[in-house]
């Protein structure tokens, strides 16, 4: 949890995650004693600027330096932390632009390893300098049998000095992440030293009975012993503390909000006949509504209906049917005098939201509006007339709907789809068009329940984990680039039989053009030497939009037969004869993309399929592919692609809202995630203005800190 001053009576105080509260601990390194300008320069590479940073500044790893592996119970691909004298050092140049440099290392029980780096020459000298001194040097690494020698390549290594001793030698040994110039010891000796002068300006935080109730140390042995425990135990106990109180103030403020967005701020209270929207759904389409949806809708209006303001999160899978609850709820606001609109994150989404909307409400009088960027000003100025005059009711648009000139009558329900896409700023300029109107976002990427406990706690969940009746499965085949000319073959008996068929470009990383060329270059060759008797259309994301909807609608009614797009076909475009997607590179794919890509066919009477021509050269790629041919429960996908990727790079975007921590993995440290979920509500349930002198502490840390997860939630 990031540092946030919080103001007390003399203005000096400053929260520490957990209750610091000198302004020593804001004090800048620069003029800590033994540090000065350059040093401080050094750690400010890493954002170490305070004392309170360089506390905060935890260990990557610790080493049990009380007992050393020998080279006797050493086995090949360990990873090991070693001992030993260095007895020879020398370098080779096997050929041109390589160096290689090794030294020899022996053990206390005579055992000889070699160290082994590539291209880094300059530790020959300082190497036969250790040797010259007959110094001791601590190696980390993995270890390889290479015949009787044991190697260590490109190990991390420290030569402790004598007065450094204390620190790095017999005892756990804390290595930090570091930079260039800056050594283990050094900071060892800075974090020590910080320990001694601070240590008692670290206050507690957490309520006593929570503290006593769920068995933790105090917050200043977590802080010391994070750093320098004596044993194993002091070190888990220390870190549990620091990891819980990070959950617990993250849990507490997501509770806060939850009560003052559901039960302090009213909302408009929409009179709502449920049978009537039923009826209003049933004429509307030929199919009964899953479990899923009408416990979705009934969640909805009961919170329309409430006099709070609705804050409810949607999510469900690939083809799991959130449009027609985004339908329902916009009828419930209809249908109560007040204007509902959708936002999506992309034209081509926001088009065919339009599409499916006016298809099924224009027939009950219901007219919808679409805003995107790419009208006409003219266009746009009708849009905004009828919106602003009460004349439309029903708008469905990109971020355009939030320009200032976009203005509603009697605005009541604000839904945003593939609500991740959109930055804080976006969601909250389209919510104040209204006098509080209620809030419903939406996924289509299923969330596993850890990040929607830290992402969403202030939200109510509906989740939608059923399929609509005659949704088809998709069989999903992974294949060796050496198969794509059978891959090809088979596609064209689908596209003999009437079928169409997608063929995803491969993912370009560096650029969106390199993507589009190679996505050009790829409808040439399928057009020319795959399907040449066929009609082979191309969608990218650099075609303008009116060109995009022009080969959408020229798929959709088959006047295309196969369509080869990027990635940004991954939303938007429902085609029920399209019956199989060939995915090239596919390891260059997120699971949770590939799986709504795979989304993009079974959504018709074929059975359809999902190839995905890769050749993996890393675990983590083999994993994905596996993971796609063996489920396509996007639910089980996305607690996968989570341990895969973590929690950072799970949406692929930077305004994800994940709050960076420093002390827990809510993968590993999910238990104590649902520990302190239930501890922070219990608390906030019973003091809802933390006034109670012994909650006070976390009242006044709260108070600015809730800055730092401002991208939690939409309210």
């Amino acid at each position: 949890m990031p540092e946030e001053i919080v103001e007390s009576e003399s203005g000096s105080n400053l929260s520490f995650n957990g209750g610091v509260k000198t302004s020593s601990l804001g004090e800048t390194l620069q003029f800590i004693k033994g540090v000065g300008p350059h040093l401080a320069a050094t750690f400010a590479k890493l954002g170490i600027i305070t004392v309170g940073d360089v506390l905060r500044h935890i260990p990557r790893r610790w080493e049990d330096r009380t007992y050393f592996r020998m080279v006797a119970e050493v086995r090949s691909g360990e990873l090991v932390t070693m001992q030993g004298i260095v007895m020879g050092v020398g370098s080779t140049q096997p050929r041109p632009g390589m160096r290689i440099t090794k030294a020899v290392l022996t053990d206390k029980d005579g055992g000889s390893f070699t160290l082994v780096w590539f291209n880094q020459p300059y530790l020959e000298k300082t190497f036969k300098t250790f040797q010259m001194r007959k110094s001791q040097v601590v190696v980390y690494g993995h270890a390889k049998l290479s015949g009787w020698i044991l190697e260590i390549q490109n190990p991390e290594w420290e030569a402790p000095s004598e007065e450094e001793n204390a620190l790095s030698a017999n005892r756990i040994v804390p290595i930090y992440p570091s930079t260039e110039g800056l050594y283990q010891e050094r900071i060892r000796r800075l974090v020590d030293s910080l320990l001694k002068t601070h240590l008692n300006c670290i206050d507690e935080l957490l309520p006593p009975e929570v503290v006593a109730g769920h068995s933790l140390v105090s917050a200043q042995f977590a802080v010391k012993n994070i750093h320098f425990p004596s044993n194993t135990s002091e070190l888990t106990d220390a870190r549990r503390r620091l990891v819980f109180e990070e959950f617990y103030c993250l849990q507490v403020l997501l509770a806060l909000r939850r009560r003052a967005n559901s039960h302090l701020r009213g909302g408009i209270k929409f009179k709502i006949d449920m049978d009537k929207i039923r009826r209003d759904i049933a004429e509307m389409v030929p199919f009964e509504l899953t479990g899923a949806q009408q416990r979705s809708l009934q969640d909805i209006a009961s919170d329309l209906t409430s006099g709070h303001a609705m804050n409810r999160l949607i999510q469900g899978d690939v083809g799991s049917g959130k449009t027609m609850v985004a339908l329902g709820a916009m009828l419930m606001a209809v249908e109560s005098g007040y204007q509902a609109v959708l936002m999506a994150p992309t034209e081509i989404l926001a088009q065919q939201h339009a599409i499916v909307l006016r298809r099924l409400l224009e027939p009950l009088g219901h007219s919808v509006e679409i805003a995107t960027g790419s009208l006409t000003a003219k266009e746009k100025s009708g849009v905004r007339e009828r919106l602003i005059s009460g004349q439309s009711r029903l708008a469905v648009g990109t971020h355009a709907l939030i320009e200032e000139e976009v203005q509603f009558a009697q605005l009541g329900l604000v839904i945003i789809d593939e609500q991740h896409r959109f930055g804080v700023l976006q969601r909250a300029a389209l919510a104040k068009k209204g006098q509080r109107p209620h809030v419903l976002v939406m996924t289509a990427t299923p969330i596993p329940r850890t990040l929607t406990m830290t992402l969403y706690g202030d939200l109510d969940v509906s989740v939608l984990n059923e399929m609509p009746p005659g949704r088809k499965p998709i069989t999903t085949h992974w294949k060796p680039q050496s198969k794509r000319s059978q891959v090809y073959a088979s596609a064209q008996r689908l596209l003999i039989e009437g079928r169409q068929v997608y063929v995803v470009c491969p993912l370009v990383e560096e650029s969106e053009k390199l993507q589009v060329k190679s996505a050009v270059q790829l409808r040439e060759h399928i057009a020319n030497e795959v399907f040449p008797q066929y009609r082979v259309g191309l969608l990218h994301g650099q075609m303008k939009s009116d060109e995009k909807d022009d080969v959408m609608a020229q798929f959709k009614a088959h006047e295309i037969d196969v369509l080869v797009a990027t990635t940004v076909i991954e939303v938007g475009i429902d085609v029920p004869n399209a019956s199989a997607i060939i995915i090239e590179d596919a390891d260059r794919f997120g699971l949770a993309q590939l799986h709504q890509l795979r989304g993009r066919v079974g959504r018709g009477q074929y059975s359809s399929y999902c190839v995905l021509i890769a050749e993996p050269k890393t675990q983590v790629g083999r994993s994905r592919m596996e993971v796609m041919t063996a489920t396509q429960d996007g639910f089980i996908i996305a607690e996968e692609d989570l341990k895969i990727r973590g929690p950072g790079e799970f949406f692929g975007t930077k305004q994800s809202g994940i709050p960076e921590l420093i002390y827990g993995d809510i993968l590993r440290d999910q238990a104590i995630l649902e520990e302190t979920r239930e501890a922070a509500f219990d608390i906030v349930a019973r003091d809802p203005d933390l006034s109670e002198s012994e909650h006070l502490a976390l009242r006044k840390a709260l108070r600015r800190t809730e800055l730092g997860f401002e991208l939690i939630g939409v309210g």
